[in-house]
């Protein structure tokens, strides 16, 4: 077993996904995030965390009904309206998209879970968080069952415990149980967040402030895991990495933070870690 380290920008800083001279949009990757309702804000703040952290595109897929608060309040992402539900696996067909991310605001209803193990079954990255997680704790072996490709799973303490009512001990005990069981990277939410993997590795983040203990910041960071997994980096990586420039994005904002502030910050963040040698 791995021991699990500190997380730190040693581990994944040469991972960071790396501009090129002949780049562009298309090859930076395109996150594709199912835009709930009426919740419309966490999906639009995962958006703009996606968008922010590099992903070359960013598209929102959200009932007809909500396509006009989507498209009126997210100018870098692009929305795209939901008619039917059989249109959804329509749409994930298109090879272009390279990350998904499912959750934020989505709400528990059956097609929601529908939806969830169709992104997971396409074999590409994906992210599930909030309500997609919720909706699998009667059945969380439907996620294996479903998955075929790289899988991030961000609960908190609550979330955790209703998805993997079985599993039993410490914090870090319980996380590597988890990733070993589900086949997912489990990224266990708190003070001190732990990101684990099903091959045993294991970090535990210590740079969060308690000013990220406000609504959003967990649709922030999962926006974050996103564009990093669209961007083709590593999924135990991309976690890692995300939840650390997350916890520093807050930290150097300081007191009265809410959610909204953090994608806007991270730019701060990635200069300071591109001066400094891992």
């Amino acid at each position: 077993m791995y021991e699990p380290e500190k997380n730190h920008p040693k581990l994944w800083l040469s991972h960071l996904p790396k501009l090129s001279l002949d780049g562009n949009k298309y090859t930076r990757g395109h996150a594709l995030i199912y835009g709930g309702y009426p919740m419309t804000g966490a999906a639009r703040m995962a958006a703009r965390a996606s968008a922010r952290i590099g992903a070359g595109l960013t598209t929102v897929i959200t009932p007809e009904i909500a396509f006009p608060i989507y498209a009126a309040s997210l100018s870098c992402v692009m929305v795209t309206p939901l008619a039917k539900p059989e249109d959804f696996n329509r749409l994930l067909e298109d090879k272009r998209f390279s990350a998904f991310l499912i959750g934020p605001g989505a709400g528990t209803s059956e097609p929601i879970r529908d939806y969830a193990a169709a992104m997971l079954a396409t074999g590409k990255p994906v992210a599930l968080d909030a309500d997609a997680i919720t909706i699998f704790q009667d059945e969380p072996l439907a996620l294996t069952r479903a998955g075929t490709g790289p899988c991030v799973i961000t609960p908190h303490e609550g979330e955790f415990s209703g998805l993997f009512k079985h599993i039993h001990g410490d914090r870090l005990t319980r996380a590597r149980t988890a990733a070993k069981t589900s086949g997912a990277i489990i990224v266990l939410k708190g003070e001190k967040t732990i990101i684990a993997a099903p091959d045993g590795r294991a970090v535990i983040n210590r740079n969060a402030p308690p000013t990220l203990a406000t609504a959003g910041s967990g649709d922030v960071l999962s926006g974050m895991i996103l564009g990093l997994l669209a961007q083709g980096m590593e999924a135990f990586l991309a976690a890692a990495a995300a939840v650390w420039i997350h916890g520093a994005a807050a930290d150097k904002f300081g007191p009265c933070l809410i959610a909204e502030d953090l994608p806007d910050l991270l730019p701060g963040v990635f200069r300071r870690l591109y001066n400094t040698k891992a």
